[in-house]
């Protein structure tokens, strides 16, 4: 969609607090997301990616809707969601968590924000957890209170995010741990900073308490970022598939089970703690996954933009498994792709074709993150 006199599918698409910003600031093409407008169309999305990785970018990702948990059961409840081992997560931190069914699929991949004892925020990649909690809750017997607040987050990423953060805030700003929160009032404007981000690089989300302040803390945020060449941006997803970051509805969806992407690490089946799909996930882990998520490296010329659809990946003429996110790196210099295969093809150096849209080509099995693998950049 592109910028017309008026952006619109009706009331039922949302507008982002920091939406009249965007446009002023220069977006130019949007997409839906947890049915809300978000930017994906700064200009050039190469340009986009460079902004990123050398100086900073700030996005509008007030998409990432918020699911507020509050009450005696908030964490009980909470652990009752995912599969991941929160009886250590102190108040104050952050947890990149996974939400599953009963069958073990995942719903959803948000970040999990503990702000106090009793009060969690589940920030959500694009599926409506809201929904799905407030169902859960309604036979659980638990005392808890569930609701969307008026939070919106902005993404302020790359390796100059930092020196903007202390323009705002201070030197302290510093000593703000990878996935760990704090709250803030920005001359009135009520915040919390994580040190979080949907990028791999050095990164923070601001979330906003307080829609109707959205133009001031862009604009405040921009002008702090000035001589540290900030630029407004959107998620980079050169930089994301670099970074084998997960994408919901692309990469992982309700028939993707954690096994399946190597999330082993997200799965506590030893816990005394009961969670939804545990015997599920412990039925799938004793069998082994019959899918296996894959990096590939794709021949031919440098791709023109993102896959819009999913292309099937072959080995002698047979089908083995899908493209499901896809982007040319000019870092890398190569085409590069992440991928669900059948597991006995998902074998390092493997040689496949791939069904593009403009015809097969080779590609290569690699090892997957294709750039800073150990995750140094974000966690520096």
């Amino acid at each position: 969609m592109t910028q017309a006199d008026d952006f619109g599918f009706g009331t039922q698409i949302r507008k982002s607090p920091y939406f009249d910003a965007t446009v002023r600031w220069g977006a130019q093409g949007f997409s839906v997301y947890n049915h809300m407008y978000i930017p994906r169309d700064f200009g050039n999305p190469e340009q986009n990616f460079w902004n990123l990785v050398n100086d900073a970018i700030l996005c509008d990702v007030a998409v990432e809707r918020q699911v507020e948990i509050t009450g005696p059961d908030a964490a009980k409840f909470v652990q009752m969601l995912t599969p991941r081992d929160l009886s250590k997560m102190a108040v104050g931190q952050c947890k990149y968590i996974l939400i599953t069914n009963a069958e073990g699929g995942i719903l959803n991949d948000p970040i999990l924000l503990r702000l106090a004892e009793n009060h969690f925020w589940i920030s959500l990649a694009d599926s409506d957890i809201l929904l799905w909690a407030q169902g859960v809750a309604v036979h659980s017997g638990m005392d808890v209170q569930i609701c969307e607040p008026d939070v919106s987050p902005l993404q302020l990423q790359g390796p100059k995010s930092g020196l903007v953060m202390q323009e705002l805030f201070g030197e302290e700003i510093m000593d703000l741990k990878y996935y760990w929160l704090r709250e803030y009032d920005l001359d009135g404007i009520p915040l919390v900073v994580s040190r979080t981000g949907w990028s791999s690089e050095l990164g923070y989300e601001l979330y906003l308490r307080d829609g109707s302040q959205g133009d001031a803390l862009w604009e405040r945020i921009m002008a702090a970022g000035m001589q540290h060449s900030l630029k407004p941006g959107h998620t980079s997803s050169i930089r994301r598939i670099e970074g084998g970051m997960l994408s919901y509805h692309a990469d992982a969806d309700i028939n993707t089970n954690p096994f399946e992407l190597g999330f082993d690490r997200l799965v506590n089946l030893d816990m005394e703690a009961d969670f939804i799909g545990k015997a599920a996930l412990r039925r799938i882990k004793e069998e082994g996954p019959k899918r296996q998520q894959i990096g590939l490296v794709l021949d031919g010329e440098p791709l023109k933009g993102p896959n819009t659809t999913f292309w099937a990946i072959t080995k002698e003429g047979e089908t083995i498994g899908k493209v499901t996110s896809a982007v040319y790196s000019p870092r890398l210099d190569r085409n590069i792709a992440l991928a669900m295969v059948a597991a006995e093809h998902a074998t390092l150096g493997a040689h496949v074709e791939v069904v593009t849209h403009s015809g097969p080509t080779g590609a290569t099995v690699v090892e997957r993150p294709f750039y800073d693998p150990k995750k140094k950049i974000a966690a520096a």
